[in-house]
């Protein structure tokens, strides 16, 4: 969960006379979650926040389903998915249901002639390629290969990238998106056990203050449709902000993993949580150490959760013929585990430099349309026959053996 942090200039007191150096007074605005119950941070612009000139006809983004209900196991493949010029137009949602949809992108330019709001969701960009900065009305904050963005729903921001070459993997979340309360003690300080500390989540450091009135188009998600709104003056006006409602940053690469002499239950990777779904990070690491283990997972059950994989890069141990960018998709009520040979491949090993992202919903997923298009039909029969010739792992140590 974000902690306090204060950005640019904010008066002494909540709620008091805040005024520019030529006498005016500043706007404020409590931009919160959850009603007055939640997160929230106390803006102040240097214009009022509510002056729209124009409002145009909204039109639908909501996911096309093409599978509502299904006990098939997918593979696609990310890479497949076409780059687009316009930002807002690349994300193509792949899987959704009423909490969340999972989304991949390739945006080939920045966000330039308009800026975002998503009102409907919390935002979790995961950065697979690509490198550049991400503008907020909140701040700035740069961004690479690897990171997390989490942009609660109502920041205003653009996204401005160094190249054409990018890649995202973003989950819209209908659920506020926190750190895993488990990790966090009453006060909600970060414990010791936990896999990342605050020093770890970078806040924005950088305010645009923009004084400027003119025609400004924010298109703003809501209720799965875009609507055009022009306002009359920049959105990124404001001079200062503190509270705890804010973007920040988390890489992937400071994850530190959670090891034992066994094989440990994915909870041990989680990263973030929402009361509907949880988010894990698969790490370079040491395998488990008992002398008998197994490194790759055990089958399990998948009977309360749809388990989606989005491979980052690495070994990727328990999966046969997984390239980056592919997204595998396990769904509730049936089980699923390691394919054919490699149990046996992971016997005797020593490390994995696996960098996956997992997402465990607890209502089952629809496939969007665009899904289909990338879809591996036959991947649910990749757990037929047995381990390939060589792939039998090294013979058991002999009894008594040190």
């Amino acid at each position: 969960m974000p902690f306090y942090h204060k950005l640019g200039k904010i008066p002494h007191k909540r709620h008091t006379q805040f005024r520019k150096p030529n006498g005016d007074l500043y706007y404020e605005q409590l931009f919160g979650t959850i009603g007055f119950e939640g997160m929230y941070s106390n803006m102040y612009h240097e214009h009022r926040p509510t002056q729209v000139k124009q409002l145009k006809e909204g039109y639908s983004v909501k996911p096309k389903v093409a599978k509502e209900n299904h006990i098939q196991s997918y593979r696609f493949r990310g890479f497949e998915i076409k780059p687009e010029q316009d930002f807002l137009k690349s994300r193509k949602p792949i899987l959704t249901n009423s909490d969340c949809t999972i989304i991949l992108a390739a945006p080939k330019q920045s966000t330039s002639d308009y800026f975002y709001k998503n009102s409907d969701a919390d935002e979790l960009i995961f950065v697979h390629r690509g490198k550049g900065k991400l503008r907020t009305h909140l701040g700035n904050l740069d961004f690479k290969y690897g990171d997390y963005l989490v942009i609660p729903r109502g920041t205003i921001y653009k996204m401005d990238f160094e190249g054409e070459d990018n890649r995202l993997f973003i989950v819209e979340s209908r659920r506020p998106i926190y750190t895993p309360k488990r990790y966090r003690n009453w006060f909600g300080q970060l414990l010791e056990h936990a896999p990342f500390c605050e020093r770890d989540l970078r806040r924005p450091y950088e305010l645009e203050t923009n004084d400027e009135k003119g025609d400004f188009l924010i298109k703003i998600k809501k209720q799965d449709e875009i609507f055009e709104l022009t306002y009359a003056t920049h959105p990124f006006d404001v001079v200062g902000y503190d509270g705890y409602n804010y973007p920040y940053a988390f890489s992937i690469h400071d994850f530190e993993p959670i090891t034992g002499r066994i094989h440990q239950p994915p909870p041990v990777h989680q990263t973030f949580e929402t009361d509907a779904f949880v988010v894990c990070s698969f790490c370079p690491r040491k395998y488990d150490y008992h002398p008998e283990s197994i490194p790759a997972p055990y089958n399990h059950s998948n009977i309360d959760s749809d388990e989606v994989l989005y491979y980052v890069d690495g070994d990727f141990m328990s999966r046969n013929d997984i390239e980056p960018g592919h997204v595998s998709l396990h769904p509730a009520g049936i089980p699923h585990g390691p394919h054919p040979g490699s149990v046996e491949r992971s016997i005797g090993k020593t490390e994995t430099e696996e960098l996956a992202v997992m997402v465990d919903t607890f209502k089952p997923l629809q496939i969007c349309e665009d899904a289909m298009p990338i879809a591996d039909e036959e991947y649910y029969k990749s757990w037929l026959g047995p381990a390939k010739k060589g792939e039998d792992g090294p013979p058991p140590p002999e009894v008594g053996a040190k």
